[in-house]
Parts: structure tokens; sequence; C-alpha cells
């Protein structure tokens, strides 16, 4: 992509995003992520309902009247986002391809982060890391994510989500929020579950999962080439089969199904977003319900 055309898609994702992100989403986003704990601010005197055990007893000696000692929410947080770029995000309809609806997510989520003294890094994965972002903070440091996340061309197209969350835990050690936006194919459901288990453990993981409608829904147009833009295979498909439709749509909503399950048994809480679809009202129910 030429660096002029770079410059407009990215400057064009901000202008939208950042919006939304300042009159939307900024006060959603503070809510739903509270910071790791407390700190120390200042010392005041005892008032009436103030809790025992923060009595300063230095202090109180000192003065010979209770003082308490004030917390403060410890609010800078770190936040990752875990990007799944394999093949299958180049599968879109008139509106969006998956992958341009990710990189919208991702800069929405980031401006929400900065506003809130956040840092914020990356990590692009296909079956292995093909970027790594360290956290930061700025403007600069969000359209050097953005602008990546479009221009980056993936090694590989298959797609390891669990690798990619092993990746997660090993280089960020603190307890940091984690953004897994993927559409979650997968041939071994039992090592998602697991992988998802152990990071959540580790660290507040949310997932976005993204989905096109045409992987739900055949159109009625005779005789079409399907390619599994992972494995590369190939095959015909009657999509003016009756049986065709129908079954296609039903394996669609049982792999859905079945994700939606595994999210839940591993404690991540999750949202879905459509490439035909607004994605606000999704994104502000996730944040809301946290």
């Amino acid at each position: 992509m030429e660096t002029k055309e770079l410059l407009k898609k990215v400057r064009k994702i901000e202008i939208k995003t950042k919006g939304l992100s300042n009159q939307i989403f900024s006060g959603e986003y503070h809510s739903a992520f509270k910071g790791r704990g407390m700190t120390f601010s200042e010392v005041r005197e005892y008032a009436h309902g103030d809790e025992i055990r923060t009595i300063d007893w230095n202090v109180t000696a000192r003065f010979g009247t209770p003082h308490v000692k004030v917390f403060e929410e410890e609010r800078e947080l770190t936040v990752m986002l875990l990007v799944d770029v394999s093949g299958s995000q180049y599968v879109g309809s008139e509106a969006q391809m998956k992958r341009e609806l990710i990189a919208e997510i991702c800069a929405v989520i980031s401006f929400s982060a900065i506003q809130n003294n956040d840092k914020i890094g990356a990590l692009f994965f296909t079956d292995k890391t093909e970027l790594f972002i360290p956290p930061g903070k700025g403007k600069k440091h969000i359209l050097r994510i953005i602008r990546e996340l479009i221009e980056l061309k993936p090694t590989s197209e298959k797609t390891d989500i669990p690798d990619a969350l092993r990746h997660y835990t090993n280089v960020i050690k603190k307890r940091s929020i984690g953004f897994l936006l993927s559409d979650f194919k997968t041939n071994n459901k039992q090592e998602l579950e697991k992988s998802l288990k152990i990071t959540n453990k580790r660290h507040d993981l949310v997932a976005v999962k993204v989905k096109d409608k045409n992987e739900e829904e055949l159109p009625n147009i005779g005789f079409v080439k399907f390619e599994d833009l992972e494995s590369k295979m190939t095959k015909w498909v009657n999509t003016s089969s009756r049986k065709v439709r129908k079954d296609y749509k039903i394996k669609a909503l049982k792999e859905e199904s079945e994700i939606k399950e595994i999210l839940k048994k591993s404690g991540v809480d999750f949202t879905t977003v459509e490439t035909n679809k607004s994605y606000i009202k999704p994104l502000m129910d996730l944040f809301k319900h946290r």
C-alpha cells in the first residue's frame, strides 16, 4: 500500500473512532476496567463511618486525635490488543471486511485507553506471533498500532489462538486487560478452552468475536467455487440447493454456539460484532455488563 493511501486510511479511522471514543466509550471504559488497586493519597481526621483499619496510629499518637489514611484508585492499566490477522479475516460483505472492522474497534479501545491514562500494546498473530508492539502511551503510539494493522502482510494464513495467548502471558508479566479480537475459527476447541482459562487467571481477558453474514447464510447463486482462506483447499458448492444452504447454516450456528459456550466456561466476557452492522451497541453492552 502506498504511503499516501495508508495515511489516508489511518486518518479516516482516527477521525471516526476518536469521536466515538470521546462521546460514547470513554466513560463506559473507565467504569468497566477499574485500576489494579489502591494507592496512598493523604491523612485526614477520623470521621464517623470511617473504617477502623484505616486509622494511622503514628499520626493519631502525634496529634492526639484519630487520623485515617485516604487511598485513591490506582488508575493506570496496561491494555493489550490480541489481534487475529489470519486469512479468514479477509472475509467480508458489502459493508467491510472483518480485518477493517477489527482495525476500527482496536482504534476505539486504544483512544478510550489513553483518555484514561492507560498504556496500550498489541500482539498481531496467525499461527505464530506476526508482530508485537510493547505497551505505550500517546496518540502517536496509537496511530502506529493502526498503521501496522492496516499495512501488515502476515507470513502465515492459519490461526493458533492458544499460541498467541501463551506469548501474551510470557511477555506481559503484570496483570493487564487483554482484548482478543478474532473470528475464533479453530479445530481444537479443547485446547482453546484450556488456554483461555489459564490466560484469564493471569490477566483480565475480554473477547470480541467478529463475524460476517456470508459465513452463516449462503446466497442462492448456483454453483460457486469456495476456497478456505487458511488451508487454501477449494471445492464447488451448489448454493441453489435448499438442503446445502440449510446444512451450511446449521453447521455455522453450531460452531458459533460452541465458541460462546467455551468463552462462558472460561469466564471470559465477550461480545459479537458483525461486518454489516454497527459495533457501537455490542461494545457498549460489553462495557456496561462488566
